[in-house]
């Protein structure tokens, strides 16, 4: 190719330099899409790095580096230059996104053990308070055994079937004064077979 074939670079045509995260994030801050997209290409990869080092697991990673790009997209106006690099603001935030997803997860992680610890006991619970009744039941059956039939078929009529006084009087028939001295009489041997206090 001869000297005419060559190509040559007027002065005023020098080749433009890429823009700075500085001034791409300044542009965001106005609203400029395209600054955003040219400064997500120069930072997601920083920001994606930092996220998978803290968070070691590239799924969460991607989702916090998204989180932190949207961030950056619309609070591009709350970077101040001469605080530091807008590498270095945006990492910030990625950094602080990503502990807070750290703190989360564990937190999660803690909910879930005491969860845990709760279902464990409540069953035990459950099993305890069941023996419990079950044993508070056969002492008031021992209990009532123990009585005479009339006190005791008086006491199961009154206070298991709902009967009043009368009636249990009428189906037992017997008057309504006996029935009431009957049931204050085994309510009296209830309590000291049961060791109630009076």
């Amino acid at each position: 190719m001869g000297e005419r074939g060559r190509l040559r670079l007027q002065p005023d045509e020098a080749p433009a330099l890429a823009p700075s995260a500085e001034e791409l994030l300044r542009r965001v801050a106005a609203g400029d899409e395209t600054a955003f997209a040219s400064l997500y290409d120069l930072v997601a990869g920083p920001v994606l790095g930092l996220a998978t080092r803290v968070l070691r697991s590239h799924a969460q990673a991607e989702e916090v580096a998204q989180e932190v790009l949207v961030e950056v997209w619309r609070k591009a106006t709350r970077y101040e230059p001469d605080r530091g690099s807008a590498l270095s603001w945006v990492l910030t935030i990625a950094h602080r996104r990503a502990v807070d997803r750290v703190r989360s997860h564990q937190a999660g992680v803690d909910r879930e053990e005491r969860a845990g610890l709760m279902d464990v006991r409540r069953p035990f619970d459950e099993v305890t308070e069941s023996t419990l009744a079950g044993l508070e039941q056969q002492r008031v059956r021992q209990c009532l055994a123990a009585l005479t039939d009339l006190q005791r078929e008086s006491i199961v009529l009154a206070y298991y079937n709902g009967y009043t006084y009368p009636e249990v009087a009428e189906v037992l028939k017997v008057a309504p004064g006996t029935v009431k001295t009957r049931i204050r009489d085994g309510l009296i041997r209830l309590r000291d077979c049961l060791g109630v206090d009076r």
